[in-house]
């Protein structure tokens, strides 16, 4: 069991790795990444040009009170990340998937920040 979660984590890091060659934040357009845990999903929209993160939500945080599955609790995310994205002054950024399949939480949270004014 833990061979096969090693082979899955080094099979997401290479996938990571070679989006990452092509994908940068900057000023302009900053990066929203994406971490998912078995517990809860994160969002962080951030600078690569200063490294610095700008923005950020989790599923797991104080101020974060929405109920339901995993599914609903990312877009509620996603929405919660645009939200204080555009307090900011951001409306565009490049979507990092951070390795993770466009596909179910990840692709939720995704569908719940362009739902809150984000555009990628």
């Amino acid at each position: 069991m833990i061979k096969m979660a090693g082979k899955k984590l080094s099979r997401r890091e290479r996938i990571k790795k070679g989006i990452r060659k092509r994908l940068t934040g900057s000023e302009s357009r900053p990066r929203l990444s994406v971490y998912r845990s078995n517990k809860g999903i994160y969002a962080q929209i951030i600078n690569d040009e200063t490294g610095r993160t700008l923005v950020a939500a989790s599923s797991l945080s104080k101020d974060f009170n929405a109920s339901g599955n995993k599914s609903e609790q990312s877009a509620a995310v996603g929405k919660l990340v645009a939200e204080k994205a555009i307090a900011a002054g951001l409306k565009e950024v490049v979507f990092d998937r951070n390795g993770y399949l466009y596909h179910g939480r990840v692709k939720s949270l995704a569908d719940g920040a362009r739902e809150g004014g984000l555009v990628f």
